[in-house]
């Protein structure tokens, strides 16, 4: 009797055997094309973008050495799914119609490879930023509501090194992040990182939100009244039970910012 012959497996994202070109034109990876646009467009929007510069990644699931991230020379508010680039963790353009620019490769394909991060969002955020230049290189995660979501999650990269043109700055950045999820980049700008879009997004602008509000505060001259470390503690866990308002505002950002015409 002959016997049935085997049903061949689907290839997913994470499938070696797939093509570039097939995994960047499937369904999920489309789809994280689209929320990865849509996070650079909303940080435009936000007053979060730097120029052409800084760099949102995504690493493809199923896989630890390829990851989706914004091209060279397109404005944040102008990006499409379509304008995203596949890549290695090495650099290599793997899929896409657009290069890199060189310092993307190197502090996003060290930060996914050596944390372990699905999500890696980097920017120079102007009172985020702000902070860095100062003596305590980052935010108060006790000083207002907003900052306590943050308790016990910021790393601080306390030296500046230049510009991430190699490896070497780019793994050193890694591991100044640790197994933290927010970091501040003294005289440079932050990371944050996440296991959605949605989340990372929620978390950079609040990060930003934040920090505004404690630089106005330290511009009035007056100190500042933090909250003891185990009350921020409490809150920094009640915000994250309520991960569903992360969802939600990326989707309000979904209605609000289309993808933009060509």
């Amino acid at each position: 009797m002959p016997q049935p012959k085997p049903r061949p497996q689907r290839k997913t994202e994470g499938d070696p055997t797939m093509s570039a070109d097939a995994t960047y034109a499937s369904p999920v990876v489309r789809q994280l094309r689209e929320d990865l646009a849509l996070a650079l467009r909303a940080a435009a929007h936000h007053g979060l973008s730097e120029g052409v510069c800084n760099h949102f990644s995504v690493m493809l699931p199923g896989t630890q050495d390829r990851y989706l991230i914004n091209p060279r020379g397109l404005h944040w508010s102008e990006i499409g799914a379509d304008d995203i680039v596949l890549i290695d963790v090495h650099g290599e353009v793997l899929a896409g119609r657009h290069r890199v620019e060189p310092t993307a490769l190197f502090i996003h394909g060290a930060v996914h490879r050596l944390t372990g991060h699905a999500v890696v969002l980097h920017c120079h955020m102007p009172y985020a930023t702000a902070l860095t230049l100062t003596v305590d290189r980052a935010l108060d995660p006790t000083a207002s509501q907003n900052a306590m979501r943050y308790m016990n999650r910021i790393a601080i990269d306390a030296e500046y090194n230049g510009l991430a043109l190699d490896d070497a700055e780019g793994e050193r950045i890694a591991r100044a992040m640790s197994s933290k999820d927010v970091a501040f980049l003294a005289n440079h700008g932050v990371i944050v990182a996440g296991a959605t879009i949605a989340h990372a997004y929620d978390d950079l602008y609040y990060l930003e939100r934040a920090c505004l509000h404690q630089v106005i505060a330290q511009s009035t001259g007056r100190p500042l009244v933090p909250v003891n470390a185990k009350l921020a503690a409490h809150v920094a866990a009640q915000i994250q039970g309520e991960r569903e308002q992360s969802d939600l505002f990326f989707e309000a950002l979904r209605r609000m910012l289309p993808p933009p015409r060509r």
